[in-house]
């Protein structure tokens, strides 16, 4: 098995790949082409963007509103200020 189809199948189960992963396959299996990295890589990127909640403007309203209420450092207000985080960030 080449380092490629390793890191094809490990990106596969798992959704996403290491640095550390990435130099250890390369160095068990020898090294890939510039176009099997640029495949990994947009693969990678791929499923890290579908895996992105997209908050909405409703979302984003009533988790700021839990963050005036709630009391902070509880598990209610911890859920809203990461919605909050997300939305403010662009996710």
């Amino acid at each position: 098995m080449t380092a490629f189809e390793n890191l094809k199948k490990l990106l596969e189960e798992k959704g996403t790949l290491s640095p550390e992963e990435v130099e250890t396959a390369e160095k068990e299996h020898g090294a890939m082409t510039d176009e099997e990295k640029l495949w990994l890589e947009a693969e990678k990127h791929k499923k890290d963007h579908a895996e992105r909640q997209t908050i909405t403007m409703d979302e984003y309203l009533a988790a700021s509103a839990v963050l005036d209420s709630a009391e902070e450092g509880s598990e209610e207000y911890k859920k809203a200020l990461e919605t909050v985080e997300k939305f403010e960030s662009g996710m």
